[in-house]
């Protein structure tokens, strides 16, 4: 009898679904890239459809369900309740904490309760969240054995884990350190987020974006005090950063930390420079922490490799001041490593559980969803496009690009996690100042600081940036060389760093092609690439969702499975 085993990430933001049958991927999906709702927190019933359909299954067919939250260990948070109530700091808030903690763990109960109703032949298993992200962070990389650090804003109650990796060892996967809620640099971050006028748990990446125009030194001492270095690692100061209560209702930052840095922003205030001076405070100070916190995981775990997680981990700047550290000879950051990635991670963990044996198919893909290859389009597909197949594309492409157009694509299957990897990407010619001015403006939609990330060949790389490892899933933040600030500004941040994308033929060979033709017109073998959407919607996961980010954004044309669609 066939082992089908799905994981799911359910019922709370970056819903997802993965499936191994007999321990081999078959796929997996991000419910917002169907749905059409960005962070979708439902049951991705669309994808487990669709992963079901790719394995000729049915539900009756799943054999177990790996879900990524643990009900009991919720609990784990009243002990901490004696301490917050002595504690005039957070005296306030031990109750309303305890009782959110308790509220959460009866509400994941429910969800494992309703899993065994979609699916009654099934066992159904919940998996710790950081053992999840682990699994997922570590078999992603083809590692043998690696130090694996995970850090994002809260797993049940943990917050930091650092984890030990040997396919050889009898325990592949064994837990080494770990740093409890509130101390979490994952909720500091998303409320200093919040505080500045960004949506957190989604706009992270823009604060980070921003800090690249501040001065870090004006709010130094602040941000020390709100985040302290300990002999565990770091804290969270609750005069500055309020004790968590997992509660909409609760703010995260008090009135003490607006008056050491600055009033909250509202989303429709100009952006000034006192926001981007906390915004660089902020930032420096997580790469310091994450720094530390690389450099515990090498004493831990002795190993020269380091597999990071979690939604810390999509914080490039953070992830290349690691590399620059030195402390190993590679880094690997998986194509998802926030939240929705845990699918994956708590499905290999049921299947090693179940069977002794690690999983197969999942080191180094990130092109895991749904393919709409052989798509057949009408010449007039929406009012006011047209569409008609193009010879060659990849050539036509180039040729677009290098004219000056943005180009929407959507090509083979789709990508995972949050960064657009050649599939569901916007395309453009860095050559052309203006085309960064256009994309922000009648495109993304987005602020003007922010940077656009590079895709480049893999062998032509080391001309552009100042890059020691490979970076296929636009993980890491580098140096530009001089070349790239010369002939490519376009690329280059204001802090003269770009999250580049390298890209090889055996990854990605449309894109490798579309690069080097782009290269012999232009003699650059680099693209602006974006993710295809526009600012608030998710990534385009299907054609219909890719049609109405042509019709209502400022793109010039779409390339859409070969069909060349235009205004």
């Amino acid at each position: 009898m066939s082992q089908v085993i799905l994981g799911l990430c359910a019922y709370t933001h970056d819903s997802a679904a993965a499936l191994l049958v007999n321990g081999n991927l078959v796929g997996f999906c991000e419910e917002e890239r169907l749905d059409g709702v960005k962070h979708s927190n439902t049951f991705p019933q669309q994808s487990v459809d669709w992963l079901l359909d790719q394995a000729g299954l049915a539900p009756a067919d799943v054999t177990a369900v790996a879900y990524n939250f643990v009900p009991g260990r919720y609990l784990g948070a009243i002990s901490r309740l004696p301490a917050h109530l002595l504690n005039p700091a957070t005296a306030r808030r031990a109750v309303p904490r305890a009782r959110s903690f308790i509220t959460v763990a009866r509400r994941t109960t429910t969800r494992l309760q309703d899993l065994r109703r979609r699916f009654p032949h099934a066992r159904i298993v919940p998996v710790v969240h950081h053992r999840a992200h682990a699994w997922t962070a570590w078999l992603s990389s083809g590692f043998d054995a690696s130090a694996v650090l995970i850090a994002d804003s809260l797993g049940e109650t943990q917050t930091t884990t650092i984890w030990r990796t040997d396919a050889l060892a009898e325990e592949p996967l064994r837990p080494m350190w770990a740093l409890d809620d509130p101390d979490s640099l994952g909720y500091a971050y998303g409320a200093i987020t919040e505080h500045l006028g960004w949506r957190r748990g989604d706009e992270e990446g823009t604060v980070m974006a921003l800090a690249a125009s501040g001065d870090p030194r004006r709010f130094h001492a602040l941000m020390q005090q709100a985040i302290p270095p300990t002999a565990q690692g770091f804290a969270l100061n609750p005069r500055l950063l309020e004790l968590r209560v997992l509660s909409h209702r609760y703010p995260r930052i008090p009135a003490a930390f607006h008056a050491a840095a600055c009033p909250p922003r509202r989303p429709d205030e100009p952006v000034e420079q006192i926001h981007a001076d906390l915004a660089a405070a902020l930032q420096q100070r997580t790469e310091d922490v994450m720094i530390a916190l690389a450099a515990r995981a090498r004493r831990t775990v002795g190993s020269r490799l380091l597999c990071l997680g979690g939604g810390v981990a999509m914080n490039c700047v953070s992830v290349g001041r690691i590399v620059e550290a030195g402390f190993f000879d590679e880094i690997h950051v998986p194509a998802a490593p926030g939240d929705s990635g845990t699918a994956i991670g708590a499905a290999a963990h049921m299947w090693y559980r179940a069977t002794g044996k690690l999983p197969t198919g999942i080191e180094g893909r990130s092109y895991l969803g749904p393919d709409y290859r052989g798509l057949s389009l009408p010449h007039y597909p929406r009012p006011g496009l047209h569409a008609g197949p193009i010879e060659r594309p990849a050539g036509y492409l180039a040729r677009q690009l290098a004219d000056g157009k943005i180009v929407g694509l959507f090509t083979g299957a789709l990508e995972a996690g949050p960064r657009a990897l050649g599939h569901r990407s916007i395309l453009a010619n860095p050559v052309q100042p203006e085309v960064v001015d256009r994309l922000n403006a009648t495109v993304k939609f987005r602020e003007p600081f922010r940077p656009f990330a590079p895709a480049v060949l893999a062998h032509r790389a080391a001309d552009y940036f100042v890059l020691g490892q490979p970076s296929p899933f636009m993980s890491i933040a580098v140096p530009a060389t001089d070349h790239a600030r010369r002939m490519l500004p376009a690329i280059v941040h204001t802090n003269g760093t770009a999250r580049v994308q390298t890209v090889s033929p055996s990854d990605n060979p449309f894109l490798a092609e579309v690069l080097s033709a782009f290269e012999t017109l232009t003699g650059h073998p680099v693209l602006i690439n974006t993710s295809l959407n526009i600012k608030g919607k998710p990534i385009c996961g299907t054609p219909d969702m890719a049609l109405d980010c042509l019709t209502e954004s400022g793109l010039d044309a779409l390339l859409l499975e070969g069909w060349w669609v235009t205004k």
